[in-house]
C-alpha cells in the first residue's frame, strides 16, 4: 500500500497571530506546506490528509484544491474538541482541542495504510520526504515506527521560545525516551528551558522531533488507549494537552515496539512568530535560487 501524508493544520496558532498554514511564503505564493507536499510527491506519496477545523476549512480548501487538484489525492479530517471523548465531561472553559496526537487520532477512519505525519507551517526538506518514504515503504511494521531526527541548535528561533520533543537515542539507532520541553532559547551561548524537567541546559546536537512521524495504522489503537487514560488524568485541565510524544514514550516505556531515529541531512525552519516570516522567504527564496525547487511550484 502506498503511504499516505497526514498534514496537522489545525493549530490555533496562538503565539503567531494569524492562519500561518495558509500564509503566502514562497516566491510564486507558496505556503510552507506547498514545499512539504511537493517533496512529497517526488518522494512517491500519492494521498494526502488534511487536519483541519472546520471554522477555516472553507477558506483552506480554496487554497489548496486548486493546485492539488490532479497532482495528489486530497482528503480532510476534522479535529473536533468533542471527538473521541465519549463519557467524559469536558470542561465548559474548555475551547482549545487536545493536541497533536488527539488530531492524529481524528484521522483514524481516513486513513487505513502507513501514514507519515507533519506540521503544516514547518519546512523539513526533500531529504527528510525521500527517507520517510522509504521507511513506510520497507520497514514500517505494527510495532516499528519512526521519526525524523533534527539537531537542536538548528530548530531554535531568534525571535521567541520554542517547544521541541527532545529525543534520546540508544547505539542502535532507536528511540529510548522523548520528552516535550518547552521554552527553548538560546541563553548567553546555551541552550536553555523553562520548564519542570531537568536538566534545564540542552546539548546542542540534541536531536529533536519537529513533528515528522511515520507510523503504521496501528498507532490509532495505542494511541485511542492512551487517550481515555489521558483524559481521566489531565481532562480537567483547561491547558492539558496529549501530544505525540507522550505516545511515543509512552510507545517504548510499554515495550511493545521500537521507534527507529532517522537522521536527516535537510535544513528545517518554520514560523513560530510573524518575525520569523522574513528569513523563511529569504531561505525558500535561496533554495529556489539554487535550483532545489523551480520558482512557482505548481505552474
Amino acid at each position: 500500500m502506498q503511504p499516505t501524508l497526514l498534514i496537522l493544520a489545525a493549530g490555533m496558532a496562538s503565539r503567531y497571530g494569524s492562519m500561518k498554514q495558509i500564509q503566502s511564503f514562497g516566491p510564486g505564493g507558496e505556503t510552507i506546506m506547498d514545499y512539504s507536499i511537493y517533496d512529497a510527491i517526488r518522494a512517491g506519496f500519492k494521498k494526502v490528509v488534511f487536519i483541519i477545523r472546520k471554522d477555516f476549512a472553507e477558506d483552506f480548501k480554496a487554497i489548496v484544491e486548486p493546485r492539488l487538484k490532479g497532482r495528489i489525492e486530497i482528503d480532510y479530517v476534522y479535529q473536533d474538541l468533542k471527538a473521541f471523548t465519549e463519557g467524559f465531561e469536558i470542561p465548559a472553559d474548555r475551547a482549545k482541542p487536545w493536541g497533536t496526537a488527539h488530531a492524529v487520532l481524528c484521522a483514524k477512519d481516513a486513513v487505513k495504510e502507513p501514514f507519515a505525519v507533519i506540521n503544516a507551517d514547518d519546512f523539513y526538506g526533500r531529504d527528510a520526504f525521500e527517507k520517510a518514504y522509504k521507511f513506510l515503504t520497507a520497514d514500517v511494521k505494527p510495532h516499528v515506527w519512526s521519526i525524523i531526527g533534527y539537531e537542536l541548535l538548528k530548530t531554535l528561533s531568534d525571535n521567541g521560545t520554542v517547544n521541541r520533543g527532545v529525543c534520546q537515542v540508544d547505539a542502535q539507532g532507536n528511540l529510548t525516551s522523548i520528552a516535550e520541553r518547552l521554552n527553548i532559547v538560546m541563553q548567553d551561548g546555551k541552550i536553555m528551558t523553562d520548564d519542570s524537567f531537568v536538566p534545564k541546559e540542552l546539548p546542542r546536537d540534541s536531536s529533536v522531533s519537529m513533528n515528522f512521524w511515520c507510523f503504521d495504522p496501528e498507532v490509532f489503537t495505542y494511541s485511542l488507549d492512551l487517550f481515555r487514560t489521558f483524559l481521566k488524568e489531565s481532562g480537567t485541565q483547561l491547558k492539558s494537552e496529549f501530544f505525540i510524544p507522550i505516545v511515543a514514550d509512552q510507545f517504548i516505556k510499554d515495550k511493545v515496539g521500537v521507534i527507529k531515529v532517522i537522521p536527516t541531512s535537510s535544513e528545517w525552519f518554520g514560523v513560530t512568530y510573524k518575525e520569523d516570516a522574513p528569513e523563511v522567504k529569504a531561505n525558500l527564496e535561496k533554495l529556489v535560487t539554487a535550483g532545489e525547487y523551480p520558482p512557482a511550484l505548481w505552474s
